[in-house]
Protein backbone atom coordinates (compact mmCIF):
# COMPACT_ATOMS: atom_id res chain seq x y z
CA UNK A 1 0.00 0.00 0.00
CA UNK A 2 1.26 3.02 -1.44
CA UNK A 3 1.77 6.30 0.02
CA UNK A 4 -1.37 8.62 -0.89
CA UNK A 5 -0.18 11.69 -3.17
CA UNK A 6 1.09 14.51 -2.52
CA UNK A 7 -1.77 17.26 -1.06
CA UNK A 8 -2.27 20.77 -0.33
CA UNK A 9 -3.94 22.45 3.24
CA UNK A 10 -7.74 23.56 2.41
CA UNK A 11 -7.02 25.41 5.43
CA UNK A 12 -4.24 27.18 7.65
CA UNK A 13 -4.36 29.42 10.52
CA UNK A 14 -1.68 30.75 13.49
CA UNK A 15 -3.63 29.78 16.91
CA UNK A 16 -2.48 32.27 19.89
CA UNK A 17 -2.10 29.80 22.90
CA UNK A 18 -1.10 32.78 25.38
CA UNK A 19 2.19 33.50 27.02
CA UNK A 20 3.04 35.66 23.79
CA UNK A 21 3.12 32.03 21.60
CA UNK A 22 0.95 31.63 18.20
CA UNK A 23 1.07 28.09 16.91
CA UNK A 24 0.96 26.96 13.19
CA UNK A 25 -2.01 24.60 12.50
CA UNK A 26 -3.19 23.02 8.75
CA UNK A 27 -5.42 20.73 7.83
CA UNK A 28 -6.28 18.97 4.74
CA UNK A 29 -8.01 16.02 2.92
CA UNK A 30 -11.98 15.73 4.07
CA UNK A 31 -13.65 18.37 5.97
CA UNK A 32 -16.03 16.40 6.81
CA UNK A 33 -13.91 13.42 7.15
CA UNK A 34 -12.67 11.72 10.41
CA UNK A 35 -10.27 13.92 12.52
CA UNK A 36 -6.87 12.73 12.82
CA UNK A 37 -4.02 15.02 14.51
CA UNK A 38 -0.05 14.51 13.26
CA UNK A 39 2.43 15.14 16.62
CA UNK A 40 5.71 15.73 15.24
CA UNK A 41 9.07 14.51 16.46
CA UNK A 42 12.13 16.48 18.25
CA UNK A 43 11.07 17.60 20.33
CA UNK A 44 11.41 20.55 18.03
CA UNK A 45 11.48 19.14 14.28
CA UNK A 46 8.28 20.86 13.12
CA UNK A 47 5.36 19.46 10.72
CA UNK A 48 6.33 18.36 7.33
CA UNK A 49 4.40 17.59 3.85
CA UNK A 50 5.42 13.91 4.14
CA UNK A 51 2.52 13.01 7.19
CA UNK A 52 -0.38 14.30 5.30
CA UNK A 53 0.19 11.27 2.49
CA UNK A 54 0.11 8.52 5.57
CA UNK A 55 -3.74 8.96 5.69
CA UNK A 56 -6.36 8.46 3.00
CA UNK A 57 -7.26 12.35 2.31
CA UNK A 58 -10.99 10.93 0.92
CA UNK A 59 -11.51 9.35 4.87
CA UNK A 60 -9.76 11.71 7.02
CA UNK A 61 -9.90 15.21 8.37
CA UNK A 62 -6.49 15.48 8.84
CA UNK A 63 -4.79 18.60 10.86
CA UNK A 64 -0.83 18.99 11.83
CA UNK A 65 0.99 21.68 13.48
CA UNK A 66 4.45 23.37 14.31
CA UNK A 67 4.43 22.64 18.42
CA UNK A 68 5.48 25.92 20.18
CA UNK A 69 8.57 27.11 19.24
CA UNK A 70 9.29 25.32 16.16
CA UNK A 71 8.73 25.01 12.41
CA UNK A 72 6.32 28.31 11.29
CA UNK A 73 4.90 28.66 15.41
CA UNK A 74 6.17 31.95 16.99
CA UNK A 75 8.46 33.08 18.69
CA UNK A 76 11.49 30.55 17.02
CA UNK A 77 13.19 28.83 19.62
CA UNK A 78 16.28 29.74 17.83
CA UNK A 79 16.00 33.17 19.31
CA UNK A 80 17.70 33.72 22.12
CA UNK A 81 15.45 35.78 24.03
CA UNK A 82 12.49 33.22 23.33
CA UNK A 83 11.35 31.93 26.95
CA UNK A 84 11.87 28.54 27.08
CA UNK A 85 10.07 28.14 30.55
CA UNK A 86 6.85 28.38 28.89
CA UNK A 87 7.67 25.28 26.63
CA UNK A 88 6.50 22.43 28.45
CA UNK A 89 4.97 18.89 28.00
CA UNK A 90 2.08 20.27 30.25
CA UNK A 91 1.62 23.30 27.60
CA UNK A 92 2.03 21.44 24.40
CA UNK A 93 -0.93 19.49 25.52
CA UNK A 94 -2.96 22.50 26.68
CA UNK A 95 -2.19 24.19 23.38
CA UNK A 96 -3.62 20.72 21.29
CA UNK A 97 -6.65 21.36 23.31
CA UNK A 98 -7.00 24.76 22.23
CA UNK A 99 -6.15 23.53 18.76
CA UNK A 100 -9.07 20.58 19.04
CA UNK A 101 -11.65 23.34 20.60
CA UNK A 102 -10.69 25.81 17.86
CA UNK A 103 -11.55 23.74 14.93
CA UNK A 104 -14.59 22.55 16.53
CA UNK A 105 -13.43 18.68 16.46
CA UNK A 106 -14.77 16.21 19.71
CA UNK A 107 -12.51 13.82 18.84
CA UNK A 108 -9.42 12.61 16.84
CA UNK A 109 -7.35 9.98 16.11
CA UNK A 110 -3.28 10.72 17.25
CA UNK A 111 -0.53 10.34 15.06
CA UNK A 112 2.53 10.47 17.07
CA UNK A 113 6.67 9.97 15.70
CA UNK A 114 9.39 9.40 18.24
CA UNK A 115 8.65 12.19 20.66
CA UNK A 116 5.61 12.86 19.22
CA UNK A 117 4.58 9.74 20.08
CA UNK A 118 5.19 10.06 23.57
CA UNK A 119 3.36 13.50 23.60
CA UNK A 120 0.84 11.62 21.83
CA UNK A 121 0.75 9.16 24.65
CA UNK A 122 0.79 11.41 27.30
CA UNK A 123 -2.02 13.25 25.81
CA UNK A 124 -4.07 10.02 25.62
CA UNK A 125 -3.45 9.13 29.73
CA UNK A 126 -4.83 12.56 30.38
CA UNK A 127 -7.46 13.38 27.89
CA UNK A 128 -8.63 9.87 27.48
CA UNK A 129 -12.40 11.38 26.39
CA UNK A 130 -10.93 12.98 23.27
CA UNK A 131 -8.36 10.63 21.51
CA UNK A 132 -10.42 8.04 19.43
CA UNK A 133 -7.22 6.07 18.48
CA UNK A 134 -3.38 6.11 18.47
CA UNK A 135 -1.08 5.49 15.23
CA UNK A 136 2.58 5.41 16.67
CA UNK A 137 6.13 5.12 15.21
CA UNK A 138 9.55 5.63 16.38
CA UNK A 139 8.43 4.56 19.20
CA UNK A 140 9.16 6.74 22.54
CA UNK A 141 8.20 7.43 26.15
CA UNK A 142 10.08 10.19 27.13
CA UNK A 143 12.16 8.24 30.07
CA UNK A 144 15.08 9.30 31.25
CA UNK A 145 16.80 5.61 30.69
CA UNK A 146 15.96 6.73 26.75
CA UNK A 147 17.73 10.13 27.63
CA UNK A 148 20.40 8.06 29.05
CA UNK A 149 20.70 5.79 26.14
CA UNK A 150 20.77 8.42 23.54
CA UNK A 151 23.14 10.91 24.76
CA UNK A 152 25.60 8.10 26.29
CA UNK A 153 25.13 4.73 25.85
CA UNK A 154 25.10 4.71 22.02
CA UNK A 155 29.02 6.00 22.89
CA UNK A 156 30.08 2.60 22.88
CA UNK A 157 28.82 1.86 19.51
CA UNK A 158 29.89 5.08 17.85
CA UNK A 159 32.99 5.95 20.10
CA UNK A 160 34.60 8.76 18.21
CA UNK A 161 31.65 10.46 17.74
CA UNK A 162 30.42 10.19 21.34
CA UNK A 163 34.27 11.43 22.11
CA UNK A 164 33.57 14.55 19.96
CA UNK A 165 30.38 15.05 21.68
CA UNK A 166 31.04 14.60 25.12
CA UNK A 167 34.08 17.18 24.47
CA UNK A 168 32.70 20.12 23.74
CA UNK A 169 31.01 20.81 27.29
CA UNK A 170 33.17 21.39 30.40
CA UNK A 171 35.43 18.78 31.77
CA UNK A 172 33.36 18.68 35.22
CA UNK A 173 30.20 18.17 33.28
CA UNK A 174 31.03 15.21 30.97
CA UNK A 175 29.87 12.52 32.98
CA UNK A 176 26.37 14.04 34.48
CA UNK A 177 23.63 15.11 31.99
CA UNK A 178 24.60 15.65 28.82
CA UNK A 179 21.51 16.65 27.45
CA UNK A 180 21.38 19.29 30.86
CA UNK A 181 24.79 20.54 29.95
CA UNK A 182 24.13 21.06 26.52
CA UNK A 183 21.01 23.05 27.67
CA UNK A 184 23.24 25.29 29.33
CA UNK A 185 25.44 25.86 26.61
CA UNK A 186 22.71 26.49 24.32
CA UNK A 187 21.79 29.56 26.81
CA UNK A 188 25.34 30.79 26.55
CA UNK A 189 25.14 34.79 26.28
CA UNK A 190 28.08 34.29 23.93
CA UNK A 191 26.58 33.72 20.23
CA UNK A 192 29.79 31.59 19.38
CA UNK A 193 29.18 28.79 22.06
CA UNK A 194 25.82 28.87 21.81
CA UNK A 195 26.45 28.00 17.73
CA UNK A 196 29.20 25.27 18.58
CA UNK A 197 26.86 23.64 20.90
CA UNK A 198 24.27 23.42 18.36
CA UNK A 199 26.03 21.90 15.66
CA UNK A 200 28.13 19.41 18.26
CA UNK A 201 24.45 17.99 19.49
CA UNK A 202 22.94 17.99 15.50
CA UNK A 203 26.62 16.09 14.52
CA UNK A 204 26.20 13.62 17.51
CA UNK A 205 22.52 13.18 16.24
CA UNK A 206 23.31 12.83 12.74
CA UNK A 207 25.97 9.72 13.32
CA UNK A 208 23.27 8.02 15.97
CA UNK A 209 20.14 8.11 13.99
CA UNK A 210 20.74 7.54 10.20
CA UNK A 211 18.23 9.72 8.78
CA UNK A 212 16.62 10.07 4.76
CA UNK A 213 18.78 13.19 3.41
CA UNK A 214 15.88 15.68 3.81
CA UNK A 215 15.99 15.35 7.46
CA UNK A 216 19.95 16.04 7.42
CA UNK A 217 19.61 18.61 5.05
CA UNK A 218 17.67 20.59 7.85
CA UNK A 219 20.64 21.14 9.98
CA UNK A 220 22.48 23.02 7.72
CA UNK A 221 20.11 26.07 8.10
CA UNK A 222 21.62 28.08 10.98
CA UNK A 223 17.92 28.71 12.96
CA UNK A 224 16.04 25.33 12.28
CA UNK A 225 19.94 23.68 14.03
CA UNK A 226 19.55 26.24 16.33
CA UNK A 227 15.86 25.88 17.38
CA UNK A 228 16.23 22.01 17.74
CA UNK A 229 19.14 21.72 19.63
CA UNK A 230 17.94 23.94 21.89
CA UNK A 231 14.34 22.46 22.25
CA UNK A 232 15.71 18.97 22.41
CA UNK A 233 18.11 19.83 24.95
CA UNK A 234 15.51 21.62 27.32
CA UNK A 235 13.37 18.83 26.97
CA UNK A 236 15.75 15.63 28.08
CA UNK A 237 17.75 17.79 30.28
CA UNK A 238 14.24 18.72 32.46
CA UNK A 239 13.08 14.74 32.73
CA UNK A 240 10.55 15.76 29.20
CA UNK A 241 8.35 18.05 32.24
CA UNK A 242 6.82 14.41 33.46
CA UNK A 243 7.56 14.89 36.45
CA UNK A 244 9.20 12.66 39.71
CA UNK A 245 9.72 9.28 38.94
CA UNK A 246 10.41 9.49 35.48
CA UNK A 247 13.76 7.02 35.11
CA UNK A 248 11.96 3.83 33.92
CA UNK A 249 8.79 6.15 32.45
CA UNK A 250 5.49 7.99 33.62
CA UNK A 251 4.27 7.13 30.51
CA UNK A 252 4.91 3.22 30.60
CA UNK A 253 4.13 3.12 34.16
CA UNK A 254 0.76 4.97 33.34
CA UNK A 255 0.17 2.05 30.42
CA UNK A 256 -2.76 0.90 31.57
CA UNK A 257 -4.69 4.09 31.24
CA UNK A 258 -5.01 3.17 27.79
CA UNK A 259 -7.16 0.17 28.16
CA UNK A 260 -9.93 2.03 25.99
CA UNK A 261 -8.07 3.37 23.42
CA UNK A 262 -7.13 1.52 20.23
CA UNK A 263 -3.63 1.74 19.26
CA UNK A 264 -1.05 0.61 16.29
CA UNK A 265 2.41 1.14 17.33
CA UNK A 266 4.76 0.49 14.19
CA UNK A 267 8.45 0.20 14.56
CA UNK A 268 11.33 -0.26 12.68
CA UNK A 269 13.70 -3.20 13.55
CA UNK A 270 16.73 -1.52 13.89
CA UNK A 271 15.76 1.25 15.84
CA UNK A 272 17.98 1.97 18.71
CA UNK A 273 15.43 2.77 21.19
CA UNK A 274 14.63 -0.90 20.85
CA UNK A 275 17.57 -1.68 22.99
CA UNK A 276 15.85 -0.92 25.99
CA UNK A 277 12.40 -3.65 25.12
CA UNK A 278 10.43 0.15 25.85
CA UNK A 279 7.94 -0.50 22.70
CA UNK A 280 7.60 -4.49 23.55
CA UNK A 281 6.93 -3.61 26.94
CA UNK A 282 4.34 -0.48 26.50
CA UNK A 283 2.68 -3.21 23.82
CA UNK A 284 2.22 -5.75 26.58
CA UNK A 285 0.85 -2.96 29.38
CA UNK A 286 -2.05 -1.51 26.92
CA UNK A 287 -4.86 -3.83 26.36
CA UNK A 288 -6.01 -3.23 23.01
CA UNK A 289 -2.86 -2.19 21.16
CA UNK A 290 -0.77 -3.60 18.31
CA UNK A 291 3.03 -3.93 17.31
CA UNK A 292 4.14 -4.15 13.89
CA UNK A 293 7.76 -4.73 13.20
CA UNK A 294 9.36 -3.39 10.16
CA UNK A 295 12.26 -5.65 9.31
CA UNK A 296 15.71 -3.20 8.36
CA UNK A 297 14.17 0.18 9.30
CA UNK A 298 15.56 2.36 11.75
CA UNK A 299 14.16 5.36 13.50
CA UNK A 300 12.11 6.72 10.78
CA UNK A 301 9.29 6.98 8.85
CA UNK A 302 10.85 6.89 5.42
CA UNK A 303 11.46 3.77 3.17
CA UNK A 304 8.97 1.63 1.58
CA UNK A 305 8.34 -0.56 4.06
CA UNK A 306 7.97 1.66 7.10
CA UNK A 307 5.24 3.67 4.65
CA UNK A 308 3.20 0.64 3.59
CA UNK A 309 2.90 0.06 7.57
CA UNK A 310 1.48 3.33 8.44
CA UNK A 311 -0.69 3.57 5.76
CA UNK A 312 -1.99 0.60 6.75
CA UNK A 313 -2.59 1.40 9.84
CA UNK A 314 -4.22 4.43 9.36
CA UNK A 315 -6.22 2.76 7.20
CA UNK A 316 -8.06 0.40 9.45
CA UNK A 317 -9.18 3.01 11.25
CA UNK A 318 -10.60 5.03 8.72
CA UNK A 319 -14.27 3.53 9.00
CA UNK A 320 -13.80 2.80 12.70
CA UNK A 321 -17.36 3.17 14.42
Amino acid sequence: MALYPEIEPYADGMLDVGDGNRVYWETCGNPDGRPAVVLHGGPGSGCTPYARRLFDPAAYRIVLLDQRGCGRSTPHTSRHDTDMSVNTTAHVMADLELLRRHLGITRWLVWGVSWGSALALRYAQTHPGVVSELVLTGVATGSNAEVALLTRGLGKIFPDAFERFRSQVPADERDGNLAAAYSRLLASPDPEVRERAARAWTDWETATIPAPPRSVARFEDPAFRMGFARTVTHYWGNDHFLGEGNDDGVVLRDAHLLKDIPGTLVQGSLDFGNLLGIVWRLQQAWPGSELVMVDDTGHSTAGSGMAEALVAATGRYATRG
